[in-house]
């Protein structure tokens, strides 16, 4: 194992993404002596966090200003660590909860834009009696939706999204309810989706209660017994526990002056340590008990310096391809397990729009398409009616989603073809009128890591071929998880193995 004195430490972060950045702050905490360095191939940090801002001339003459993000838009604050890293980070004070009077999502079904049930979480109908009143389903897909409080435990220990769905709810609430609001996260096709790597909770939920009805009828009883009367999720902390109160745990928060501005906060915490932007590695090996990388320097409008460094330790946060692509010459094995992991792409459209010229009244936080009904788009939300100064006033800022996992084709589409889509889609769908203020295309490609059937496998693989090369961390959303805190979290584990062996 790996033996250096602190001081002399060298350690390269790879990737300036959320997850290079959490690995970052974490290291700097464990080894404050040591000397980090982190590349990152394009000219910013932050990956696919990041905000931009658009300047428009309104009506009356006047410049208004839109908040966007070109990815992301909020996470879930879904677990005490996260709570945590953000605490050390100081950012807790910079987060801001989704607007409470528009907490809901639209379903499109028979080309109208119908509100999903009362409190229905992904696979968790909270309130059986909104499941049964909702216009989504058949008389028949809700007696069978009912059904579901009798339906035996599967003994299978891998099974897809759509059949576990299918299984215990029946085929209409996968194809109308689950199948568009797990599409809009995962941008995967469900059939292949595995339910225990993307989703783990609710296969969870199944073997401790048998039921997943059952599972939320139990919460809800222990959370009124402990809480009263009070509507909430039971030990639910706060993120700023010297108040008492704010954004709590299930809670989905954004910084309030866009992502950027937690990038922007992240990269002051490790400001002491060498960030080096437009720096392409071309090449990693193992150098005894030293890690050698080779990586262009410079961006477009300069000169490409090569340059090389020895490094104690290096922690790969990479995408996905990226990191296959690395890892070739260190085990071939490793790479070709990683290289087995498919990731979808995707296309965000962004337009603002005079709040007059939409005619659906936007009373939630966006819409779904489900597969079925084959349109060409994915989803659309409404960051202007989540969040507060996401657009000026008498304005509203929409976003659409195109691609993934089952239209891949769309993202490869020009801007033109990509803008014409999208409003001819809003048009149709929410009534919008006339020409956008604005509009602005992200494409994202191969950012969304599949976790088809398998890959729990695939992972353990993986973390067992890690294990044998000390010095060596991997952190990245194609592990355990694909959102943000997923991403802080792996990060933080690759900064604590890497210490490990080398303090080892």
């Amino acid at each position: 194992m790996l033996n250096a004195d602190a001081a002399s430490l060298k350690i390269a972060i790879i990737g300036g993404g959320i997850s290079g950045l959490a690995a970052a702050v974490a290291l700097q905490e464990q080894a404050p002596e040591a000397e980090l360095t982190l590349l990152e191939s394009s000219d910013r940090l932050g990956g696919a966090l990041w905000t931009r801002t658009e300047t428009v001339t309104l009506p009356d003459g006047s410049q208004g200003v839109f908040l966007v993000e070109q990815g992301a838009d909020s996470f879930l604050v879904d677990a005490a660590d996260t709570v945590d890293f953000l605490r050390r980070a100081d950012l807790l004070d910079d987060l801001i909860q989704t607007n409470e009077k528009h907490r809901r999502a639209f379903v499109l079904y028979r080309d109208k834009l119908i509100p999903t049930p009362e409190e229905f979480a992904l696979l968790q109908p909270r309130k059986l009696r909104a499941l049964l009143t909702t216009p989504l389903l058949s008389w028949t897909g809700k007696a069978r939706a009912a059904c579901e409080l009798f339906v035996s435990r599967s003994t299978n220990p891998d099974e897809s999204l759509a059949d576990f769905t299918r299984r215990r709810f029946g085929k209409q609430i996968y194809e109308r309810l689950v199948e568009p609001l797990v599409a809009g996260i995962f941008t995967a096709d469900g059939e292949k989706l595995s339910l225990p790597a993307a989703l783990p909770r609710f296969a969870e939920m199944e073997q401790k209660h048998g039921s997943l009805i059952r599972a939320a009828w139990k919460v809800r009883k222990r959370a009124k017994h402990k809480h009263g009367n009070i509507d909430r999720d039971e030990d639910v902390p706060s993120l700023n526990s010297s108040q008492g109160s704010g954004a709590r745990y299930g809670m989905f928060v954004t910084p309030r002056h866009g992502y950027s501005s937690l990038i922007s906060a992240l990269t002051a915490r490790i400001a002491q340590h060498t960030i080096s932007l437009e720096s392409c590695v071309s090449a990693l090996e193992k150098a005894g008990s030293k890690w050698r990388i080779t990586w262009n320097q410079g961006g477009a409008n300069q000169g490409v310096s090569t340059i090389s460094g020895e490094f104690d330790a290096i922690i790969l946060a990479t995408a996905l391809p990226g990191a296959a692509m690395l890892l070739k010459s260190v085990d071939a094995k490793l790479a070709d397990v990683l290289a087995e992991i498919p990731a979808a792409s995707s296309a965000v459209v962004s337009f603002g729009f005079l709040r007059s010229e939409i005619e659906h009244p936007l009373n939630g936080f966006g819409f779904v398409v489900p597969q079925a009904a084959n349109r060409p788009l994915l989803a659309a939300s409404f960051p202007s009616v989540k969040f507060p100064d996401r657009a000026p006033e008498g304005c509203v800022l929409v976003r659409a989603f195109l691609g993934g996992a089952l239209q891949p084709d769309l993202v490869d589409l020009d801007e033109d073809e990509l803008k014409e889509i999208a409003l001819a889609e809003l048009k149709a769908l929410l009534g919008a009128r006339g020409a956008p203020l604005f509009s602005r295309v992200a494409r994202w490609r191969q950012a969304m890591p599949q976790y088809h059937l398998g890959h729990r496998d695939r992972v353990r693989t993986i973390e067992e071929r890690i294990a044998h090369l000390p010095g060596l961390g991997l952190a990245g959303n194609y592990l355990r998880g694909v959102g943000i805190p997923h991403c802080v979290r792996a990060g933080e584990q690759a900064a604590a193995n890497v210490i490990a062996a080398l303090k080892a």
